[in-house]
This record gives C-alpha cells, sequence and structure tokens, in this order.
C-alpha cells in the first residue's frame, strides 16, 4: 500500500465494505473488507504517527462504522456512508497523513 494514504484507505473501507455487502447480499464479506481496510489503516496510523493516533483513529473508524446506521435512517444509506467515510479521512489526514509528507 505504499503511496496510498490511510485516509483514503480508511474512506475506501467503508464505502467499500458497505458496497460489497450490499451487492453481494453478503454483510460477513462486507464485515471482513471494512475490517482488512482497517487494519491496514491502522498500520499505517500507528507507522506515521503512532501508537496513541493509531488507536485513536482505530476508534472513530468503528464508531463511523456504528454510527453511520442510525445516520442512514435520517438520511439514508450511501449518504449516511459518505459522510461517515468523509468524516474518517479528514480526521486521518489532520493526524497522520498531512505529517507523513
Amino acid at each position: 500500500m505504499a503511496g496510498v494514504p490511510a485516509s483514503v484507505v480508511a474512506a475506501g473501507g467503508l464505502v467499500g465494505g458497505y458496497g460489497v455487502a450490499r451487492w453481494t447480499k453478503k454483510r460477513p464479506l462486507g464485515g471482513a473488507a471494512l475490517a482488512a481496510a482497517g487494519v491496514v489503516a491502522a498500520r499505517e496510523w500507528r507507522r506515521k504517527a503512532g501508537t496513541g493516533t493509531a488507536a485513536a483513529l482505530t476508534g472513530l473508524y468503528v464508531a463511523a462504522f456504528a454510527g453511520s446506521h442510525p445516520l442512514a435512517k435520517k438520511v439514508g444509506a450511501w449518504p449516511s456512508v459518505f459522510a461517515v467515510a468523509g468524516g474518517v479521512a479528514l480526521a486521518s489526514w489532520a493526524a497522520a497523513d498531512r505529517r507523513a509528507g
């Protein structure tokens, strides 16, 4: 994953995980995609910004996934997923990717 910012990996994991689950109708498969991207992003966060920042961003990633569900009831599934993915990407960029230059 050299050269791909962790913010892109994390946002892609949230969007891709939902997409896989929706299009295959297999939620565990979407969960696997979400988890795999989360692991890759967490490794990059740790490498770029340290363990504490990686833990915080990983917590945000999980919270975004969980929070997208009630948000989807208000704004729809795809807008919810894109909103939380954008939030995670922005936080990741600010906390880790921006510094890594």
